[in-house]
């Protein structure tokens, strides 16, 4: 019998490489979850503490349940770990998102000292090194004992659970295949299938031979996994005569994926849309609760996402269970992300077998996520390419039913032979944030599938960072409100809604969350893409236009409720509702009625304080607003405020001459005007350290920029290059005749 107990209390803890002799002298007293960086990992500085920390805990062999064999199961310790029991050196792992398992049986004595070095520290063969979030370390996830007699199924293949289920449909009927390995000597396998009730089903028995057991299993009328309307599951379960089980949930569903009618389950289109996921939360950093899995989980639930990318690495086995429960749709991946290292390249291949040994059975996942943004630190290499087919046809070698596919870094010219490594592809695009206008992403989508009509292309990361404390009447780029990002979330769904070829779109991201480098938007140390708030309190205005477009739940939401302090006569009201038309009341009384395709804009005129409602049938919200004689300086961000370079605007443009309302496409075309643009770009490059300096700006995306006025450029970089000389370019280029 297979007799699993809970490991994580009564561990010490150490937040320095002092040995275990110090953690038993000087270490604190922890419950596993546990990370060090919940803290400093969160307050900005890019200061959390990286190095190696250490946990010990002592215990009796005689609180262990008796058994032949005592392995030691870990699910998440970032990044390496070394596992000692009695000063012997057991195990090492290297990567902090998968399960390991270390055999404890022949190291045990009465009494035991167990030890575990944990090291987040910076270092050239263990990903993630280089990317926008914080690595936390600790022991994050749950420690156990699984306890088994000699012959068992097997915990030291990759972390994985020994039984892999590969059901295949045929008409009504799923063929399923189930498949085990064995340590120990055993003769037979005992093989069942369960259906969502745990009525037991089908029954077979297998021989084992070189260590495997496999039978072949036939549904009949098949109940199908359906995605978030039935997402029905059976259950296959094997037994050894020595009493030793494994059971895993599966779903039996279809799915292909069309480069011009995108996704497809069960044989019909299917289109994904929703939003990736970091695992962490505000003041727990990675070490979080069942609850508050299932809280994420709950919370994309009401927003209509029948999709999740889990970026950007493997995450908690409790939650892939959750999406199977749900019907999502999940994109898995592991942390080769950013920056290649040559030296990393057997860790991206022990994380990627992990990641798929462990998760094979989900029927939630869909594909296995190669890299992210692979090219944003040093472009295209021999030793990436090759990384990445290795890599590819591993997948290939450990699945067979489902496509890899990679995140690509806006950069990354869209005709390079290296976009096509995985089988299907996603790109990560920032127009209208980062660089662009939002307009800009139809038209690079447009461009693609004219370009690549047989590739497969989905949206894997967009968004807009915003402050819900930061509003504005008029939203602009770069200002952090929560209005733009509402704003820039209305174009990005409307453009997904007419191309129907983009496979998947996953917004980045559910929750805001930890960057420690990051110092912007009013809160240090993280990264406001979010729909939801990092502490899960508050659901932007954004979430809702998503809940629009996604979810079958009647309901109106006024937008703006903390935009409470207006200075303008006339305001806008903006109303986002899946209902057909929307009646908006101002004190009580009516203003009107008007259709609604998921979002509708009123005009309302304001003089005092005003409740305004939204109604549509039995849905209703309120807000309540007030008219002021200045605008409320708690809503613009410091130092953010709408870049204006003169006191007058008319100062900018002397007919006949250039000047920075000009496109950058007809400054070029002019010899003095262009060398003037050179000089101030060089500038700009020279402010963002050295990735921005080596990155060349594909052609695709420079004919873009091209198209754009200069001075919605320089409104990005204002801060690094200032008011002055912004002054002194328009002057200059007043003096250049067109």
């Amino acid at each position: 019998m297979r007799i699993v107990t809970n490991f994580n209390k009564n561990w010490h803890f150490l937040r320095k490489d002092a040995g275990i002799s110090a953690v038993l002298a000087d270490g604190e007293a922890v419950t596993i979850p546990h990370t060090w960086n919940a803290k400093d990992g969160q307050d900005g500085g890019n200061d959390y503490y990286r190095g190696t920390c250490w946990y010990v805990k002592k215990f009796s062999k005689s609180e262990l349940p008796e058994a032949d064999e005592q392995w030691l199961e870990f699910e998440g310790a970032a990044m390496t770990a070394e596992v000692y029991l009695n000063d012997k050196k057991l195990a090492r792992h290297e990567g902090g998102y998968s399960t390991f398992r270390v055999n404890l049986t022949d190291a045990l004595q009465e009494e035991n000292v167990l030890a575990v070095s944990v090291d987040n520290g910076k270092n050239r063969t263990v990903y993630p090194q280089k990317a926008d979030f914080t690595f936390y370390g600790g022991i994050y996830r749950d420690v156990k004992v699984i306890s088994v007699p000699q012959t068992h199924f097997c915990l030291d293949y990759y972390g994985g659970p020994a039984i892999k289920v590969t059901p295949e449909i045929k008409d009504t009927t799923a063929e399923v295949t189930v498949e085990v390995w064995v340590s120990g000597d055993a003769d037979a396998v005992t093989f069942t299938i369960a259906d969502a009730e745990a009525n037991v089903c089908l029954t077979e028995r297998a021989a084992v031979s070189g260590g495997t057991a496999k039978t072949v299993f036939y549904i009949e009328n098949v109940h199908l996994w359906d995605g978030v309307k039935d997402p029905y599951l059976y259950i296959a379960r094997a037994e050894l005569e020595s009493g030793d089980a494994v059971e895993t949930a599966f779903g039996c569903r279809t799915f292909s994926v069309d480069a011009e009618n995108g996704f497809y389950l069960n044989g019909r289109p299917y289109r994904l849309c929703g939003a990736a996921r970091h695992q962490d939360r505000q003041g727990y950093g990675y070490a979080i609760t069942k609850e508050m899995h299932e809280e994420d989980l709950q919370i994309m639930q009401e927003m209509g996402a029948n999709a999740v990318r889990l970026a950007h690495y493997q995450h908690a086995q409790y939650f892939y269970d959750l999406c199977d429960k749900a019907g999502m749709i999940v994109w898995a991946e592991i942390p080769y992300i950013t920056q290649h290292m040559e030296e990393g390249r057997e860790n991206t291949i022990s994380q990627m077998s992990e990641l798929v040994i462990q998760n094979y059975n989900h029927p939630s996942i869909v594909c296995w996520g190669l890299s992210n943004e692979i090219t944003a630190a040093g472009g295209v290499n021999d030793d990436m390419i090759e990384n990445h087919r290795i890599l590819n046809d591993l997948c290939h070698k450990l699945d067979v039913t489902r496509p890899t596919t990679m995140a690509h870094a806006f950069m990354l010219d869209m005709n390079n032979p290296f976009v096509m490594a995985s089988d299907i592809r996603s790109y990560n695009l920032y127009y209208g944030w980062y660089m662009g206008e939002k307009e800009q992403n139809d038209e690079w989508f447009d461009n693609f599938h004219e370009a690549h009509p047989d590739a497969v292309i989905g949206l894997s990361e967009y968004g807009a960072d915003a402050n819900p404390a930061y509003q504005s009447g008029k939203p602009e780029k770069g200002d952090w409100t929560e209005n733009y990002q509402a704003v820039y979330h209305e174009h990005l769904l409307k453009m997904w809604s007419e191309r129907p070829y983009i496979w998947a779109m996953h917004c980045w991201n559910m929750f805001d969350f930890a960057a420690d480098g990051r110092d912007e938007g009013g809160k240090p140390g993280q990264n406001q893409k979010g729909l939801v708030t990092f502490d899960r309190k508050i659901r932007k205005d954004a979430f809702y236009i998503y809940k629009a477009y996604l979810s079958d739940e009647p309901f109106v939401h006024v937008c703006g409720r903390r935009y409470v302090d207006r200075a303008e006569e006339m305001t806008d009201v903006t109303v986002y509702s899946n209902q057909p038309s929307v009646t908006l009341y101002v004190d009580g009384e009516e203003l009107e009625t008007k259709a609604c395709d998921k979002a509708c804009h009123f005009e309302v005129k304001i003089s005092g304080e005003h409740e305004i409602m939204a109604k549509s049938g039995e849905q209703s919200d309120v807000i309540h607003i007030r008219k002021v004689d200045k605008p409320n300086p708690d809503y613009v961000k410091e130092g953010g405020e709408v870049v204006n370079w003169f006191d007058k605007p008319e100062e900018l443009v002397r007919e006949g001459y250039y000047s920075i309302m000009d496109t950058m496409e007809d400054l070029k075309k002019n010899p003095a005007a262009a060398a003037l643009l050179e000089k101030l770009m060089a500038k700009a490059r020279s402010s963002y350290g050295e990735v921005a300096q080596a990155t060349t700006m594909p052609e695709a995306i420079q004919r873009q920029m091209d198209k754009m006025p200069l001075n919605t450029m320089l409104k990005q970089v204002a801060s690094k290059i200032g008011p002055e000389m912004i002054k002194q370019l328009n002057g200059a280029l007043n003096q250049i005749k067109k």
